[in-house]
């Protein structure tokens, strides 16, 4: 093989892996929709319980600890910074570090809540990065007494890695859901 033959070949092979290289560490966005009705539970009520992020510790398993950075704002538009640490359900070794910034407001007139907030999840010590975005609304079910809680999360991920993200975050979100359904029933009973 001639010298010539040997770098075009080394050339292509370079450029065919940095290619698969580049679609398998890609980041893509991906979106999941939760939800959870409350009986018998006013959407305020819900809506106060989640804001206060010392609750998350209860509602998302995954979180160890948080500390809150700032807050500005009144009851009907607060705004807060946490930062937090987390370990991954199916991967309980690898701890990561976010920073999220919610914006909790209400719209009273239509009785709808809504905890917007914006996250940096790093893991590897900082050097790996991706973004989600929640949108948390509280509103009356039309069909009985109680209240229904949507969320909508898109969040980044590898593509390499998206059965993985995927998995931790309906796990993360199913948690929340299950604990919030299961501490406004314990509440009710005990009035």
């Amino acid at each position: 093989m001639s010298r010539v033959q040997w770098k075009s070949k080394r050339t292509l092979g370079i450029v065919f892996s940095l290619i698969a290289l580049y679609f398998t560490v890609r980041i893509k966005n991906y979106e999941h929709q939760a939800s959870v009705f409350l009986s018998e539970t006013h959407p305020n009520e819900a809506w106060e319980f989640v804001a206060d992020f010392s609750n998350m510790k209860y509602l998302n398993p995954t979180i160890i600890n948080f500390s809150i950075v700032s807050e500005s704002g009144n009851y009907d538009n607060w705004k807060y910074s946490t930062q937090y640490s987390e370990f991954l359900s199916h991967w309980p070794h690898l701890r990561n570090n976010a920073v999220a910034h919610f914006n909790v407001k209400a719209d009273k007139g239509k009785g709808v809540y809504f905890i917007n907030s914006v996250h940096k999840t790093c893991l590897f010590f900082g050097f790996f990065c991706l973004d989600s975005e929640s949108e948390f609304k509280f509103m009356r079910s039309n069909s009985s007494r109680g209240s229904v809680c949507e969320e909508s999360v898109m969040y980044q991920c590898p593509a390499l890695l998206s059965s993985f993200c995927r998995r931790e975050v309906i796990f993360q979100r199913d948690a929340i859901m299950k604990n919030l359904k299961l501490h406004f029933a314990r509440s009710r009973k005990s009035r």
